[in-house]
């Protein structure tokens, strides 16, 4: 998951401390610095495409490095960073849920590692003050988990901090040295917290009697549903079985837990041996990873030429999709789409364990899906969808081609003009029925002088219609204006 570290260049992390074995004298700013390095020597080693992001916080708050997967580039402008004035946790609070909401949104998990020495400051921006306001940005908006990584003694007083994190929920934690604050305690705490935070998820993608490790990426986190009376999670198995193929417009898109990267691992295991050179001293030497045979890229190749996905099972009751997808024309990946647990969740494809193997015939065009009902409801109708501006705005343009036909286009004028009147009234839209009355107006006095005299008539009759407050009521239509040149044709 994304990685949000957050530095804190107070005057407190100024403080000295000296290394009783070494003598060596460090800046707990310094400390902090060097433990960042190892994470990201760690992460650069065992999660190379983790996206990670550097913030410092004061008084004021600096985004440092955007999210990158570029660790030296973190490493450089660490080497930069200088202490400036006092404690402020409420800023960086929210620029924290700001900065990830705009990066990622709110559904994609994101870790914020909060480095600090744990001071809580003093004034109105304490910590002390900070945990008690009811206006504290915690939770995050997001599905975060705050750790504090504490450059402290065994004998500072972290009681608010621990306060802070606890408002943060989801099993976030405060973590100190195990003894005094020494280069090589901060950078223990800091491994540890890796691999804890930070482990890989491997596996093995099984289709009969092929097979081939794997590695997912993000490392997928175990799905945790709430009911009315339990706490229901469901953990992925590290076995992962294809139960069969779909054609991808079949499967469309369905509603997803979250999506993965799929890669091979280099040390996979395969059904079929591998011829080794008995000369040489090791099978490293051997085995090309460009070369080796891989299931996993047999299984990728197969279904981008066929455009088709691959159903697989995750767990007991919990099933996958398994796809070829392409962020640009020359570079395509296998990616795996974890849906939610149950064999309904794709609710077009039905119960996934009554799927089985194609006829052999040729199928009716009836029987492909989407399969449609056979009786036809009777709210079976166009609804009006504005899921875009795009969509908006074509609604709107056909009301003014209407208008500019008046009186030959008088009816469907009225009838589209209700039509959106309806539905922005059932959305709350109401602003909406100003502005098409504003634009009304505009199309009137922007009439031709070869326009016929009703339709200037019409046009200033519905915008009049429009701006008073029986218009607001759905069930009430605004009718056509009878006027002479109406009543004559």
């Amino acid at each position: 998951m994304p990685t949000v570290i957050v530095l804190d260049v107070s005057l407190s992390m100024a403080c000295p401390v000296a290394n009783s074995e070494s003598g060596e004298v460090y800046t707990r700013l310094q400390l902090a610095v060097k433990g960042i390095n190892s994470l990201l020597d760690y992460l650069a080693l065992h999660c190379k495409l983790e996206f990670v992001a550097l913030m410092t916080y004061s008084s004021l708050v600096d985004v440092i490095n955007p999210f990158t997967r570029d660790f030296d580039q973190i490493k450089s402008k660490l080497s930069q960073i200088i202490e400036l004035d006092k404690t402020c946790y409420e800023p960086v609070l929210t620029a924290i849920n700001g900065f990830v909401l705009r990066e990622w949104g709110s559904s994609t998990p994101c870790q914020v590692l909060l480095v600090t020495d744990g001071s809580p400051g003093i004034g109105p921006t304490s910590l002390k003050n900070i945990v008690q306001s009811p206006t504290i940005p915690l939770p995050f908006s997001f599905p975060g988990k705050l750790t504090a990584l504490t450059i402290s003694t065994p004998n500072d007083d972290l009681t608010h901090l621990e306060k802070l994190v606890e408002l943060a929920g989801k099993e976030s934690c405060v973590l100190r040295p195990h003894s005094d604050p020494t280069a090589v305690n901060v950078a223990s705490m800091f491994l540890s917290m890796a691999e804890e935070n930070y482990s890989s998820f491997t596996g093995q993608l099984v289709c009969g009697n092929l097979r081939s490790k794997i590695s997912l990426s993000p490392t997928p986190l175990p799905y945790i549903k709430p009911t009315d009376f339990e706490m229901i999670t469901v953990s992925m198995s590290n076995t992962i079985e294809i139960c069969g193929f779909l054609d991808l417009s079949d499967v469309a898109s369905p509603a997803a837990v979250s999506r993965h990267l799929v890669l091979p691992e280099t040390n996979s295991t395969y059904n079929y041996p591998v011829k080794v050179n008995p000369n040489s001293e090791s099978d490293d030497e051997n085995a090309d990873d460009g070369k080796a045979p891989s299931f996993c890229v047999l299984l990728h190749g197969a279904l981008k030429v066929e455009n088709m996905a691959a159903l697989c099972q995750l767990g007991p009751d919990w099933f996958g999709i398994l796809y070829s997808w392409a962020d640009s024309k020359k570079k395509s990946n296998l990616m795996l789409t974890v849906l939610e647990p149950g064999s309904n969740s794709v609710p077009w494809l039905g119960n996934f364990n009554y799927l089985g193997l194609p006829k052999n015939r040729e199928l009716e065009p009836d029987e492909l899906f989407p399969i449609k009902p056979a009786e036809k409801r009777s709210y079976a109708q166009n609804f009006v969808v504005w899921i875009n501006h795009a969509s908006l705005l074509s609604d709107i343009q056909k009301i003014v081609r209407h208008a500019r036909k008046i009186p030959d286009k008088t009816q469907h004028f009225y009838k589209e003009l209700n039509k959106v009147r309806r539905v922005a009234i059932s959305y709350g839209f109401i602003e909406l029925l100003d502005r098409l009355a504003s634009t009304l107006d505009t199309e009137c006095t922007c009439l031709p002088g070869g326009a016929h005299p009703d339709c200037a008539l019409q046009l200033t009759h519905a915008a009049t219609a429009l701006r008073k407050s029986h218009s607001r009521d759905p069930k009430n239509n605004i009718q056509p204006l009878r006027t002479s040149f109406s009543a004559r044709d």
